[in-house]
């Protein structure tokens, strides 16, 4: 089979993700161009061999791994990226890292919106495949509303264009039939493979600050950021959340670069200002205003003026998850992992929600979980430890509870990291039966003998 092995050393080099599952493929293809993806494709499927395609193995979610079939892992497609600046376009081959292609569409002076906060680290094909999002999807959204079109590999090897539609009115069949480029973003691989993307993109901001705000306690934050979302002076583009613990690790890794102090927590705020005016004034004492009014230590805020600066902001947020990170790894062996919710409620009701959470790890004696993320979305990350499989399945009691009272106030069990093989499981906390077998039909219409992506989300 094309590019493709059985080799032991290679196959555990693809046996983890970040979701501190590890999984050896049967095999591994390694594919470095469109063409070969298809006949590995093409075999796979004349064998019913199932296939399960990885990116940069960013997923929390063990969607990027598999103990069934094929590991094929789509890096190699990354020869590609296409701007077009009279159409705002870009065309990239999944392979390619998101932050890439960012940096390429700033060349032009314009926006790639999409926004993982592992964008050094995930591919466009993930970030198509699980919707990805991050912090300033409150302006922006997630993936799928920058997505313009897909070619995609269906599990048998025939290859499809899938493009938008640009009318405004459209009456025929189903609302779900309209638009076929939907199926495949969060997919998680599961209906086909995408080979390439194509991404509107937004006029570059004219200019963006950052503010780092330190405040004495949680409610004081929360209440900060919800009035900063409803603000008709304050234009944000993002408003990410770090409580004490949070804090506290981003303030180890950046040392005097973190503001606050012991005990005390932070929200993370950039400003755009005027869309269509360069001259005009970021509305800097509006934000200082309004952080006095919510108990902010004001002298100790941070301001991050420059493309520098706004990115080491970024590794400021990105330390948090990380660190997380490294600490869950190093009870793999003892049956614990980190895990990650990714539970988000409407935003008025976060501070309710997350207090909920809190009482809920209280009561079953588990450490709490640091906390962070992107409040402004009523959608945070609550990372806990477990140190063994015993307290992994004591914190998943508390993940359910947690995932009841979401939820009850009308929100979902997974925002952006998606489902895949971890969180299958509270899939029907929140989708009914019907909507199940829904799923399910188009599955079996695009891939009848089930072979994409096995374990992932059905």
């Amino acid at each position: 089979m094309i590019a493709t092995t059985s080799d032991p050393d290679v196959r555990r080099a693809y046996a983890r993700d970040v979701s501190g599952l590890e999984l050896t493929p049967e095999f591994v293809s390694r594919p470095t161009s469109a063409a070969e993806t298809v006949e590995v494709l093409k075999e796979a499927y004349a064998a019913r061999i199932p296939v399960t395609t990885a990116g940069a193995q960013s997923s929390t979610t063990a969607a990027s791994i598999t103990d069934s079939g094929i590991l094929m892992s789509l890096r190699g497609l990354a020869g590609g990226i296409a701007v077009n600046v009279e159409t705002r376009t870009v065309r990239v081959d999944a392979g390619v890292i998101v932050a890439d292609v960012r940096r390429a569409a700033a060349e032009h002076g314009l926006l790639f919106a999409p926004d993982p906060t592992s964008e050094e680290e995930s591919t466009v094909g993930g970030a198509v495949a699980c919707n990805a999002s991050g912090a300033r999807s409150l302006r922006y959204g997630a993936t799928r509303p920058h997505v313009h079109a897909l070619t995609v590999a269906l599990a048998d090897g025939t290859v499809h264009e899938f493009r938008r539609s640009e009318i405004e009115k459209n009456t025929v069949g189903y609302a779900l039939a309209h638009n076929p480029v939907d199926w495949f973003i969060g997919s998680e691989g599961t209906l086909g493979v995408v080979l390439s993307a194509e991404f509107s993109l937004l006029p570059l901001p004219l200019q963006t600050i950052g503010l780092a705000i330190p405040f004495p306690d949680e409610a004081s934050a929360l209440a900060f950021v919800s009035d900063a979302r409803r603000s008709q002076t304050l234009n944000a583009r993002c408003l990410e959340y770090f409580d004490h613990l949070a804090l506290a690790i981003a303030r180890a890794r950046e040392g005097t670069n973190a503001p606050g102090v012991q005990g005390s927590c932070m929200v993370y705020a950039e400003e755009t200002g005027s869309d269509t005016n360069p001259d005009a004034e970021l509305p800097l004492d509006a934000w200082l205003e309004l952080a006095e009014q919510h108990r902010a230590d004001t002298s100790d805020i941070r301001v991050y003026d420059s493309e520098p600066a706004l990115l080491a902001a970024r590794r400021l947020r990105h330390a948090v998850p990380s660190t997380m990170n490294e600490r869950g790894s190093r009870y793999v062996s003892a049956g614990g992992r980190k895990v990650s919710t990714d539970w988000a409620v409407p935003f008025p009701l976060l501070a309710q929600t997350l207090d909920k959470a809190r009482r809920h790890a209280d009561a079953a004696g588990i450490e709490q979980a640091v906390a962070y993320g992107h409040a402004g979305n009523g959608h945070p990350h609550q990372n806990f430890v477990a140190r063994d499989a015993d307290e992994l399945r004591r914190i998943e009691k508390v993940v359910e509870a947690t995932l009841h009272d979401v939820m009850a106030v009308g929100g979902t069990v997974a925002a952006e990291h998606g489902i895949g093989k971890i969180k299958r499981k509270w899939v029907p906390l929140q989708m009914s039966a019907i909507q199940q077998r829904a799923m399910m039909a188009l599955k079996r219409e695009l891939d009848p003998f089930g072979l994409l992506a096995p374990g992932n989300v059905l």
